[in-house]
């Protein structure tokens, strides 16, 4: 892991992907997919959108796989999912979730994705911990917002917002710290292997 100083934040390729062959970059894309996939069955059942932690992996794997390479891998799970596989959250597949209530939640993904990994590149992440906690809420609120939007065009504004964006801010509170917190616990783990 590349790391700064002691006290710094995470560098901009905290896996080294950078660095590594073009085989072994396919090979965290499909890794990514698979835990994106398995984050999508961990779901509160919700209507007319579930609360599942994918936005969670949608995250974190923006902030450990960089911008592009975590916005890319959010999209080869998308295509995974609209060429049938159940990836989707209740294990969900096909073209009908992205032309349903939640088609602008998930084309807001590899968005959200990238925006995590770019403010990561940026520091926003590891030690600096009310940083990563906002690097990963304005992802959240990001596919709230765009979400929210795509929805509000199919059952209006009010709908949307009450069934679509509002139960869904504690939530993204709440990932956001975990997401805050797994970073730091991964940034001291580093520390504490390249010192020992």
């Amino acid at each position: 892991m590349h790391l700064s100083n002691p006290s710094g934040p995470l560098s901009v390729d905290p896996l080294n992907l950078a660095s590594r062959p073009l085989a072994v970059k396919f090979a965290f894309v499909f890794a990514g997919t698979l835990v994106l996939a398995l984050a999508s069955q961990i779901a509160v059942p919700m209507v007319p959108v579930p609360i599942t932690m994918q936005t969670f992996a949608v995250t974190m794997i923006g902030a450990l796989y960089g911008w592009r390479q975590g916005a890319l891998t959010v999209l080869a799970w998308l295509g995974e999912a609209m060429l049938g596989a159940p990836v989707l959250a209740g294990g969900a597949g096909g073209l009908a979730p992205f032309a349903g209530p939640t088609a602008g939640y998930l084309v807001s993904f590899p968005l959200v994705a990238a925006l995590a990994g770019l403010l990561a590149e940026r520091g926003w992440t590891g030690n600096r911990v009310i940083r990563s906690f906002a690097a990963h809420l304005l992802a959240n609120l990001l596919c709230l917002v765009l979400g929210g939007l795509y929805l509000a065009a199919l059952i209006g504004a009010e709908k949307a917002w009450l069934l679509g964006v509002a139960p869904f801010v504690l939530g993204a509170v709440l990932k956001s710290a975990l997401a805050a917190a797994v970073l730091k616990a991964m940034r001291r783990f580093g520390d504490r292997a390249r010192l020992g």
